[in-house]
């Protein structure tokens, strides 16, 4: 049997949109089979079953975390619930992707690597930027910019349930009991990336806007690394439309969005004549097109490693989620947030 005729059945803990992505983008991978979901309400897991055409449904994690039924699952719960939920399945020999942020903190993240390692399970954080074509193709192309100076991405993004938080409905999203806010939900989008091209700054300077509710609206950071430094910033209560790109001293890499990607061009530097005059130099679009949503090569890794009996992926690898954590808990600090998962 080879790699493309074996099966992995999944089990999904969370009936959000972002679960209904995912199928969406996995169905791409015939290896993938969904065959549980779990809800702590049984209309609520019966909708989904029903939706996605899921035979199994689960009202008690620790039955579904104890079925034979399933191989691996995927974890789309509130933030602060993934540390705890992730290591009852690992302790069952299931495998787990779990959605970004990997956890609350760096301290539960790397409990979590432990305890894959331990019972020689793969997990996975489901970071999509990371797995694009298009991130793939500028990583087999960095030699083209030279010297890498600048990484700047941004990713903000106005959210629908900051009008319901002014209207004093708080949702997880905004709810510290949650490990919410900006930075767990969007900024991860901008960090995950530069950790995985450049691995962890010497330093980092943020400041933002907390809001009453106690986790932050936006920030900005700046991360310093040897020979260049980061830049990103990102909102849930602001827009921008700013694409994202890494500048070298040889040329400049633009993504439309540091989130999609759905957009990747190349400008060389053309350098100046004497007289301040730019060589003309024409751009070069290094843009990847493919049917497939983002959620696929999320997917396809995930079973990859899987089948290859390695307990993590070489892109998205326990050392880049958790330097990605170790930042994000250095940013909350500056910024004055702080979780309950913290003092655990």
């Amino acid at each position: 049997m080879t790699d493309t005729d074996k099966k992995i059945r999944f089990g999904f803990v969370g009936t959000s949109m972002i679960a209904d992505w995912m199928i969406a983008g996995a169905l791409y991978d015939a290896r993938f089979v969904p065959v549980a979901i779990y809800s702590r309400s049984e209309e609520t897991a019966a909708r989904f079953a029903a939706m996605h055409n899921i035979p199994e449904i689960y009202t008690s994690l620790e039955a579904m975390a104890a079925s034979d039924s399933i191989d691996a699952v995927y974890i789309a719960s509130p933030n602060s619930l993934h540390a705890a939920q992730s290591i009852l399945f690992m302790e069952h020999g299931k495998h787990v992707l779990c959605e970004k942020p990997l956890a609350s903190n760096h301290a539960e993240a790397l409990l979590m690597a432990e305890t894959s390692k331990r019972y020689n399970v793969t997990l996975m954080e489901a970071m999509k930027s990371t797995l694009t074509p298009n991130f793939t193709k500028l990583r087999a192309n960095m030699h083209r910019m030279g010297t890498i100076r600048r990484y700047f991405a941004s990713y903000c993004q106005y959210s629908s349930r900051y009008d319901k938080l002014k209207e004093g409905k708080i949702s997880n999203v905004f709810n510290p009991d949650f490990s919410g806010g900006s930075t767990m939900d969007l900024g991860i989008y901008t960090i995950y990336p530069m950790v995985a091209l450049f691995g962890m700054p010497t330093n980092v300077m943020a400041s933002g806007i907390t809001l009453p509710c106690g986790v932050d609206g936006q920030a900005s950071a700046i991360f310093r690394y040897k020979d260049m430094e980061g830049v990103v910033t990102y909102s849930k209560i602001t827009d921008s439309r700013l694409p994202s790109e890494i500048e070298g001293e040889g040329g400049t890499a633009v993504f439309d969005s540091i989130s999609t990607q759905r957009e990747l061009i190349f400008h060389p530097h053309a350098g100046n004549k004497y007289g301040g005059i730019r060589e003309k130099c024409e751009a070069e679009n290094w843009t990847v097109t493919y049917p497939e949503s983002d959620y696929y090569y999320v997917m396809k890794e995930f079973i990859d490693v899987i089948l290859s009996g390695e307990t993590e992926s070489a892109v998205n690898s326990h050392r880049n989620s958790l330097d990605t954590l170790t930042i994000l808990d250095e940013i909350r600090r500056q910024l004055g947030v702080t979780f309950p998962a913290d003092r655990r």
